[in-house]
Order: structure tokens, then C-alpha cells, then sequence
């Protein structure tokens, strides 16, 4: 048997979902991952393959981004982006999957784990957003005037995109032309700053700390030591609040850990993976830290 990939389009809630679906000739294991704001599945290019040589891998463009729909019809809430990614899945016949997010895709992940937790096996948040408030009232009101997303696109345009990347990674020699390109593709048409100016209107903020706690699944938080995005700090703050987690902090790292240290999260990976969940919750695993404890676990 051979490992089947291919890429999709499928229309789910009324919008256009490219998804890359990885099928491993035997692996029961699915992972699902989740990019962050202003990226696509382009952010996993280092991880997905070594993922794929043993488990399932589904990487899903989430509208307005990537290769996705950018309507600017479409309800781009978090609540209603989880149950786009619910409701994908389960068109895929897909259950018990290990979900992965990164930065904004990490809160949409918290959000799936809130609505259907029976979905979710266990949860790897890298970076993960959190305790973002919504929008302020003034912006709120200035995006509804008719030519907003055109300020939006200058400043996207102004900050550029290797200003952008030199923020989320600590080693800056990664950047290059393919990755510059990469990121930069998505925004090449208009249609993405018009989705995006809808976007700053639907999002309601992440999950309150009441709702945090009360999700079961247990999660891995890996975190870069020098996020300048998301900074550890949230990372900790997570940790405690997530009643079954564990916290690692890759030293020397930024923002973009799938880009930077993909070996290295992989290995985590597998580790919380294989961990028996009592295990974990006891404190007794050698490479993690319970979210009960307020210590942290430093890997180089």
C-alpha cells in the first residue's frame, strides 16, 4: 500500500475550504493542523512531512487565508471558523483527531475542544493565541466605511513581508526568496483585504479563562523562548488554566516554531502523544511540566 496525498476544495458553511489530506497506507493516527493569522497551511511545510511518514495528516486553509475562500459574506467569528473545521471533518468521516494550531489556529483549536470535545484526542497548541480581547468599538466603526480594507492593505504593505518574518523568527538566516514567496502569495489579490476588514468586525476575542477551564482535553503547549508575538507569558498563563496540560519552551526559538524547530516539536509531539494522560496529570513525565504546577520545563 502507498501513502495516498492530494489537495481539496470543499464548500463548507458557505465557504471554499482548501485542505491537503495525507493518507498514510496504515496509520489510525489523524493529525490536524491549524495555522495562524495572516498565514496558511504554507506555515507546516517543515513539520507536514515529517508528520506524514507516520500518521494522517490534514492541513486546512482557513477562510480568508491561503488558498480558501475570501468572501466577504462569510462569518469569520472563531466560533463559527470551529465549526467549519468541525464540520469538515466530519464530511471526511474523520474522529479522535490530534489537533494542532498555531497562534490564532491554536485558539481555533480551543474553540473546537470547547464545542465538540469528543472530536479531539488531544490538542498540541504551538504558540497559541490567548485572552485577546474583541476589537474596540472605534475600529469596529471605522472598518464599516467603504474603502477600509485598502488602509488595511497599506499596512500590511508597509510593515512588508520580510519585516513581518524578521518578527516571528529568531533565526533570522532562515528567511529566504521560497519563504518570503510563501507567505507573501496569499495577498497578491485584493479579495483577501476586503475578507479581512469583515474579519476585524466578527471576531468575538478568544475564550473567556471560565471556558479555558472547563476543557478536558489534554493538551501540549510548546512555546518559542523569544516569541515577540505571542509572548511565553501566555503560554504560562494557559498552562494553568488548562486543567490537563503540559508546557515546553524551546530555547533560542521565535514565533514560527513549525518553521524553525520542527525536528524538535515533532519529538515533542510524539512524546505527549505516547504519554498515558494520568501520567501527565501526576507530574511525573520527564519532558513536560503540569499545567498545575507553575514551574517550566526549558528544552534546548
Amino acid at each position: 500500500m502507498q501513502a495516498t496525498d492530494f489537495a481539496r476544495t470543499a464548500n463548507i458553511n458557505g465557504a471554499d475550504i482548501y485542505y491537503e489530506y495525507h493518507q498514510h497506507p496504515s496509520a489510525s493516527e489523524t493529525f490536524v493542523l491549524l495555522h495562524g493569522f495572516l498565514s496558511s497551511s504554507f506555515s507546516f511545510r517543515r513539520l507536514t512531512p515529517l508528520l506524514k511518514e507516520n500518521y494522517n495528516v490534514i492541513s486546512i486553509d482557513l477562510p480568508p487565508f491561503g488558498s480558501s475562500g475570501k468572501s466577504n459574506r462569510f462569518v469569520y467569528s472563531y466560533d463559527n471558523l470551529a465549526s467549519t473545521v468541525i464540520s469538515l471533518l466530519d464530511s471526511l468521516n474523520v474522529r479522535n483527531i490530534h489537533l494542532t494550531g498555531h497562534s490564532m489556529g491554536g485558539q481555533i483549536a480551543l474553540y473546537v475542544m470547547k464545542k465538540e470535545p469528543s472530536l479531539v484526542d488531544k490538542g498540541v497548541l504551538l504558540c497559541s493565541s490567548g485572552y485577546l480581547k474583541r476589537i474596540k468599538w472605534p475600529v469596529m466603526m471605522a472598518s464599516r466605511m467603504p474603502f477600509f480594507h485598502l488602509y488595511v492593505k497599506l499596512w500590511l504593505m508597509r510593515s512588508g513581508v520580510r519585516s513581518n518574518l524578521e518578527n516571528v523568527v529568531h533565526n533570522t538566516s532562515l528567511i529566504d526568496d521560497e519563504m518570503m514567496f510563501g507567505y507573501m502569495k496569499p495577498f497578491l489579490e485584493d479579495d483577501i483585504f476586503k475578507a479581512l476588514t469583515r474579519m476585524i468586525r466578527d471576531r468575538e476575542g478568544d475564550l473567556s479563562i471560565g471556558e479555558i477551564k472547563k476543557i478536558e482535553t489534554p493538551c501540549l503547549l510548546v512555546w518559542g523562548e523569544h516569541d515577540r508575538v505571542v509572548p511565553l507569558a501566555t503560554g504560562q498563563r494557559l498552562a494553568k488554566d488548562l486543567p490537563k496540560s503540559s508546557l515546553v519552551v524551546l530555547e533560542e526559538t521565535g514565533h514560527l516554531v513549525p518553521e524553525e524547530r520542527p525536528e524538535e516539536v515533532l519529538h515533542h509531539i510524539r512524546q505527549f502523544v505516547y504519554a498515558d494522560s494520568n501520567e501527565l496529570a501526576r507530574n511525573n513525565h520527564p519532558h513536560y511540566q503540569d499545567g498545575l504546577s507553575p514551574s517550566l520545563l526549558t528544552e534546548s
